[in-house]
């Protein structure tokens, strides 16, 4: 029988899995995820989602690998893992006020029965207005250096997001109503 690996060491998304009834093997992968001017933000997040999983379905050919990437775009604008706590500050002192797109593509793939499955999800999130004071306190409570767009959906939500439209999993991290059905075309269900 197939293993259903995460080619991610996300700890959202492990506990996304787990919290919904799967227990992946974590295998991260280690490719670099890059952004490009001629794919658009969709686009961009779907050719990193596909890497990440080639990476490792090359290693592991007889099981079924998940791997995602997940963005913030504004105004054509990406934004993805801050490098450092100004950088964050920036990212979010743009956001702040506005509403901005949170795109994760998901790719499923069992290299040995040559199937892979892909999939994309967009939330729309509106942020509170916040003064730099409020969002300097917001980077103390929070690790943005690993999170596209350096916030955490999960931690501490009221205090930055005012309101989310479409799937909130999706904004932590990985899009549980688009996961769970691509997963059951490939016979990984909860349990």
């Amino acid at each position: 029988m197939s293993r259903l690996l995460l080619a991610s060491s996300s700890p959202r998304r492990i506990h996304l899995l787990r919290e919904a009834g799967f227990n992946p093997e974590i295998l991260p992968s280690q490719v670099v995820e890059t952004q490009t001017d001629f794919l658009t933000p969709a686009e961009g997040a779907l050719f990193n989602a596909i890497r990440k999983g080639m990476e490792i379905a090359l290693q592991r050919p007889d099981d079924i690998v998940l791997s995602a990437d997940t963005i913030v775009t504004l105004d054509g604008g990406v934004f993805g893992k801050p490098a450092d706590l100004e950088e964050a500050f920036e990212m979010l002192k743009r956001l702040i006020g506005k509403t901005h797109e949170v795109i994760t593509a998901v790719a499923v793939m069992h290299l040995n029965k040559k199937r892979t499955r892909v999939g994309t999800e967009r939330t729309a999130v509106k942020f509170r207005s916040l003064s730099d004071a409020e969002i300097r306190e917001y980077l103390e409570i929070v690790e943005p250096l690993d999170k596209a767009g350096a916030y955490a959906a999960q931690e501490s939500p009221d205090r930055i997001i005012e309101s989310v439209t479409g799937s909130f999993s999706n904004v932590v991290g990985l899009p549980m109503e688009l996961t769970i059905p691509i997963l059951a075309e490939f016979g990984i269900r909860p349990g």
